[in-house]
């Protein structure tokens, strides 16, 4: 199904969004690129130059104004509390390549505003781990609202806005499919920090705050549900191909197993799982972005929609 077009925002070609800052050379190297997409994630420098430096001087607007504001505050209240660290949340579909996305801009901010601390975490690391989803039933759910623990991540972005040092966030891997015990990326008072997740914009239930109360931009990576399906399960086959020869992967069994069975499996997981995921509390959020980057056949993104206000 094609997502509409969505309201309150600028609709903006490829070629138009390119030209609004033109001759921008890529702060990396084409090795630097491939190392830091997704599976299976398809993604050029050219890329880099029409969409993504394009997005940093914007990113950098937003930050200019917000740092206004936070002076402006500081002398309406006589006081000196100084900046917090400007958030972005980077939101969409499982397969997507958000965290392409995400890492992409890591790199891009830090080596642009080369003063600037720039850290990325994943809400992947608040999810329950499993043996907690075990205990709840939930691990069918797995990815769905009640599957992270969401006191936590939010009283984290909490600490990270109030300038806490040493902040503990937690690791997921995908290969083990789960929480690594013991693990931690650790948040020391960035200048920026990006927050990705397929739930970083959604309005949990019997939450007074939300994630996105902490965001000071957002983006939304969106494409049509049949391509995410499609890349959902070509990112499945590369999945199987790196574990074939580690017994501790999770994929293992699937890897060594009958491959059809593997991709039958994959595809129920799609439709029960992922599908509905996305379509009941992913899609939803999208309104919410700042901007969102649409993508169309091999990852290329065709159209920037950007809030009006």
């Amino acid at each position: 199904m094609e997502t509409a077009n969505p309201i309150n925002y600028y609709a903006l070609s490829r070629k138009t969004w390119q030209s609004f800052y033109r001759d921008g050379i890529p702060p990396l190297s084409e090795a630097e690129l491939q190392q830091i997409k997704g599976f299976n994630d398809q993604i050029s420098l050219q890329d880099v130059r029409d969409i993504y430096i394009p997005l940093t001087h914007l990113i950098h607007v937003y930050m200019k104004e917000y740092e206004s504001l936070q002076l402006g505050k500081d002398l309406f209240m006589q006081q000196y509390t100084g900046l917090t660290p400007f958030v972005i949340g980077v939101a969409g579909s499982v397969a997507v390549g958000k965290s392409t996305t995400a890492r992409l801009l890591q790199m891009i901010l830090a080596r642009t505003f080369p003063k600037k601390d720039v850290q990325l975490i994943t809400t992947d690391g608040f999810l329950y781990p499993n043996s907690e989803l075990e205990k709840r039933n939930l691990l069918s759910r797995k990815g769905f609202p009640e599957s992270y623990d969401m006191p936590h991540l939010i009283q984290f972005l909490n600490q990270v806005k109030s300038g806490k040092r040493g902040l503990k966030a937690p690791v997921y891997s995908h290969s083990v499919y789960d929480i690594i015990p013991d693990a931690y990326d650790l948040v020391d008072q960035p200048d920026i920090l990006i927050v990705e997740g397929i739930n970083v914009l959604q309005l949990p239930m019997n939450e007074q705050i939300y994630i996105s109360d902490f965001f000071d931009f957002s983006v939304y990576v969106d494409a049509d549900e049949a391509l995410i399906e499609q890349w959902y399960l070509e990112r499945f086959g590369a999945l199987l191909d790196i574990a074939v020869k580690d017994p501790t992967n999770f994929y293992y069994p699937y890897a060594k197993g009958n491959r059809d069975e593997a991709f039958r499996m994959a595809k129920k997981v799609w439709q029960d799982v992922n599908l509905k995921n996305l379509t009941d509390f992913i899609l939803p959020t999208k309104n919410r972005a700042d901007l969102i980057l649409h993508k169309t056949t091999h990852h290329k993104i065709d159209k920037i929609f950007l809030r009006k206000y």
